[in-house]
């Protein structure tokens, strides 16, 4: 670590509010799956942001598209048209098979608060005012605003901030007669993530997807897929619920949308797509034209590139990469995910000693955790890049 690191963290720590235990590195470049700090060591980013540069780091599409809006028109408020934000909704809706309308904003919690607004309000226009309930997972995580982190199902994160708002119920992943019990008719919505993020990467089952899209139905209730982490390809088609085949009526977005500047959409279709009135929502920065120049060649490069389906075969090297390394060590117990979205779960709670010990061997890794290395490579990640993670993890584990 050299002065510039040194002064950097001396001042965050006089002046930041102490929310991040941060890792002892200032990264200051970064290009495809690279990062440089300032002493100008390469390490491999295995995290991408927590998932938001799906693209890579300094991609020159999206680098480009931001020069140009930039130089011309950066803010003017939505009260008035502005360019890319209507072609970008439009994209959108064509990645998800037609039928939808978007509202934009900043970032994934506030997708998932714009997206609890709407169920509320279109289950009030229904059953009125006591339907407002909503059901999402345990080990759920889709916010830090209160009504995302009332929905979201982790103690942990809640327990500091109660009471929280009510109306949020949470039921077990995959658990179909479970969620049939929870939902009434004070329930509005049902929330869930189709691999669970935060909570340790844990994918819905094909089936039970299915069988929640037909409770939705039968009890006409909305049914809300968070796409944050797992959207934008990187679980191998545009949208999460499309691998699934499984249509929901609402859907959140943001993290790798632009690449990683800062936007989340909330996307309605069907009777969802009506209940927002002018005034109901809104945001002072949300859908400006700098972030949707950059969320559209985001989401081409993304396609031109093919990296979904990048996503799909890198993913499935480095699951069975990861198990025949849990043969060879032992210190392995579980590997898991879907695409580019994956975890490694280590037989003893050692996964922030592992992912340290990995940082400075030049690896960037997430643990989430005291058993769980998550993995959330951007898409580019090749079986070059896949062959140092395994190495670099067999001689840590191996000497831990």
């Amino acid at each position: 670590m050299g002065a510039r690191y040194d002064e950097i963290a001396a001042l965050d720590a006089a002046y930041h509010l102490p929310t991040y235990a941060r890792q002892p590195v200032l990264f200051v470049r970064g290009e495809g799956m690279r990062l440089y700090d300032d002493e100008g060591r390469e390490y491999l980013d295995f995290v991408s942001g927590v998932g938001a540069v799906n693209l890579g780091h300094a991609h020159p599409a999206v680098a480009e598209a931001v020069t140009r809006q930039m130089s011309t028109l950066v803010h003017v408020s939505n009260l008035f048209h502005v360019e890319h934000r209507a072609a970008l909704a439009e994209r959108l809706s064509v990645l998800g098979g037609g039928g939808w309308k978007t509202f934009l904003c900043n970032s994934g919690t506030e997708a998932v608060e714009g997206a609890i607004k709407l169920a509320r309000k279109w289950g009030k226009a229904r059953r009125g005012n006591d339907c407002f309930g909503v059901v999402s997972a345990e080990r759920s995580f889709h916010g830090r605003t209160m009504a995302s982190l009332s929905a979201t199902g982790q103690a942990s994160k809640q327990d500091a901030f109660a009471p929280l708002l009510p109306g949020f119920s949470h039921v077990p992943l995959n658990d179909i007669e479970a969620l049939a019990e929870a939902v009434t008719p004070e329930t509005c919505a049902v929330l869930l993530e189709p691999v669970q993020g935060e909570g340790g990467v844990y994918p819905c089952d094909l089936g039970y997807l299915q069988a929640v899209r037909g409770l939705c139905d039968e009890r006409e209730v909305l049914l809300i897929f968070d796409e944050v982490q797992c959207g934008c390809y990187r679980s191998g088609t545009p949208f999460a619920w499309q691998g699934y085949g499984v249509r929901p009526d609402v859907v959140t977005l943001a993290k790798a949308l632009a690449n990683g500047l800062p936007i989340g959409a909330v996307m309605a279709s069907g009777s969802a797509a009506e209940a927002f009135s002018p005034g109901d929502h809104g945001s002072t920065f949300g859908g400006g034209p700098v972030v949707c120049a950059a969320a559209l060649a985001t989401l081409h490069a993304l396609e031109d590139e093919e990296l979904g389906d990048n996503a799909l075969s890198s993913g499935s090297v480095i699951v069975e990469e990861a198990r025949a390394l849990a043969d060879r060590t032992d210190a392995i117990a579980d590997v898991r995910g879907r695409g580019l979205m994956l975890a490694v779960e280590l037989r003893e709670p050692n996964a922030k000693a592992v992912a340290s010990s990995c940082l400075e061997r030049g690896l960037v890794l997430n643990a989430i955790g005291d058993t769980t290395i998550r993995l959330l490579p951007p898409l580019v990640c090749s079986e070059r890049e896949i062959a140092i993670l395994l190495d670099t993890l067999q001689s840590v584990l191996g000497g831990i």
